[in-house]
């Protein structure tokens, strides 16, 4: 009988106190052992993650969205504990590029059935201690729209905060000097949002940020998206999907590209930087990719 840790944020949009029992009993009825812990505070599922670890559980499952997920996923780096995913939260990045199912009683039962496998992470090393991210770590405007979205607002109106934000602070929407060294190559560029993904999608399965960025291929890719008006945004966004670009931004373009296994991103001036949604201070920053970071369970195809 497998063992498991249910981690649920009640802060998160989508953990509605009746699903997460809800939740725990499609696990129970399926055969698992499982305990039932709800966050209060910014650590908590972390300290619950590693606590399950030493008591030897075999999967922590976290019923709530990326910032959650990522705080668990960091105390079970490098150990035999599989992370499980309850989609619960308001973008749910990391599973929509799993593509595990968004509905949180069907994401239990998938998961019931589901294989681990090995997901990269990217590191990065902040005042604070090491930190993680499973999806991207941004810098520029998207850290902004992230960081000037209120909680209230994601559980209200979910992903429609987020435009919202986006809207509201398109005034301050401009590009500034990014160095950006890729496995000690450095580029310059003027950007108004430099990515670090570890996946390949930022609005599963609609916004692509490039064909072949996987999670487990051992690097990271580089995006940068270089726009200071609304006009030159929609030209970004248009030559994103469309796959143009250079490399790390040389050209005449709005985008552009690198991949590598660790990546330094400074600017002038300093600008916000975001871990899978999560403000995380500011530039400068070092991205380094752990390969082979975390089990994460992933519904078998049938």
């Amino acid at each position: 009988m497998p063992r498991a840790l249910l981690i649920a944020n009640p802060a998160a949009a989508r953990t509605d106190p009746v699903i997460v029992p809800a939740v725990a009993a499609v696990l129970t009825r399926g055969g698992w052992q499982v305990e039932l812990r709800a966050t209060g505070g910014p650590g908590d599922a972390r300290q619950f993650a590693a606590e399950a670890v030493t008591a030897g559980t075999d999967v922590v499952a976290v019923f709530g969205g990326d910032g959650t997920t990522m705080q668990a996923a960091a105390a079970l780096v490098g150990t035999g504990t599989a992370l499980g995913l309850i989609p619960g939260g308001t973008g749910n990045l990391l599973a929509g590029n799993l593509r595990l199912p968004n509905n949180p009683l069907r994401a239990a039962h998938a998961m019931l059935r589901a294989r681990s496998v090995p997901l990269d992470l990217g590191r990065m090393e902040r005042s604070d201690g090491t930190h993680y991210f499973a999806v991207a770590a941004g810098a520029g405007y998207d850290a902004r729209v992230m960081a000037g979205t209120s909680a209230a607002n994601k559980r209200r109106w979910r992903m429609g905060a987020y435009l919202a934000t986006i809207v509201r602070l398109m005034p301050q929407l401009r590009s500034v000097t990014h160095r950006i060294t890729v496995d000690g190559t450095t580029y310059t560029a003027q950007a108004a949002i430099v990515l670090v993904a570890n996946c390949g999608e930022i609005m599963p399965p609609w916004i692509r940020l490039k064909s072949g960025i996987r999670p487990d291929d051992g690097e990271l890719d580089v995006i940068v998206l270089r726009a200071d008006s609304v006009t030159e945004t929609i030209r970004a966004v248009w030559e994103l999907l469309r796959e143009g670009g250079s490399v790390a931004g040389q050209g005449p373009g709005f985008i552009g590209y690198s991949r590598g296994r660790s990546v330094t991103v400074e600017s002038e001036p300093q600008e916000p930087v975001q871990l899978d949604g999560e403000a995380f201070g500011e530039t400068p920053f070092t991205a380094d990719v752990v390969p082979g970071a975390l089990h994460v369970l992933v519904a078998n195809q049938r």
